[in-house]
């Protein structure tokens, strides 16, 4: 028996200042500590979404914030390489982050203040999920339209459906799996694919190509 058809969303993400700001590294582990993990969701994948005119340097805010505004390489290099995906929930990935900060702090011998008007300020994130209308029963009608989906709509099914998965799986991934083994080799390649260092774009074209090569070649059927 087939699965359900595939429901395709669209989404936005809302952010909510929550009124805490740092101005040194101290003050950004207090918070931190403290913090809804909306905020560590937020500063981690918000920027996917966020308009950007260049390839960003760092890959999550707190990294960003380390090099541009507190001018410590160092501590930015160390927050760039955590990989979100790597945690099993955002209270570990909060922890992490902490750490390293705990790390920096027990190195320095001074603690560096930023300008006021480039401190730290928190904001947690609140989606907004649309019914596109789309509905797709068949892996084959997927292939086609994968080309033309919003880039809200790879955050939503590839990322944030990481959130909402037993397993923290993609909904693209959790859908084939529902038609048992018959497409498992396209499913070892979309769980390849990194959701975290690659642009929404990049994400679409690698689900794009895993799904016609996979497809087209008559691997599946």
């Amino acid at each position: 028996m087939p699965p359900d058809p595939f429901f395709v969303k669209d989404c936005a993400l809302i952010a909510i200042a929550n009124g805490e700001k740092a101005q040194n590294l101290r003050e950004l582990r207090d918070r931190l500590e403290m913090t809804p993990v909306a905020c560590v969701y937020y500063h981690f994948w918000g920027g996917m979404l966020r308009p950007r005119f260049d390839d960003p340097e760092y890959q999550n805010d707190f990294a960003s914030w380390a090099a541009h505004s507190l001018h410590d390489k160092i501590l930015a290099e160390r927050l760039s390489s955590i990989d979100p995906t790597a945690y099993d929930n955002l209270e570990e990935l909060r922890q992490a982050v902490i750490e390293i900060i705990e790390i920096r702090l027990d190195e320095s011998e001074t603690v560096v203040w930023t300008d006021v008007d480039k401190q730290f300020y928190f904001v947690r994130s609140q989606i907004v999920v649309f019914d596109t209308g789309v509905i797709v029963s068949d892996p084959e009608d997927m292939r086609l339209m994968l080309p033309g989906l919003s880039l809200g709509s790879i955050f939503y099914h590839f990322i944030d459906a990481r959130r909402r998965t037993a397993g923290n799986l993609d909904d693209f991934t959790e859908w084939l799996l529902g038609f048992e083994d018959q497409y498992a080799r396209l499913i070892t390649r979309i769980t390849t694919i990194d959701p975290y260092f690659n642009t929404l774009s990049e994400l679409r074209e690698a689900l794009n190509m895993s799904f016609n090569e996979c497809m087209t070649a008559g691997i599946e059927r």
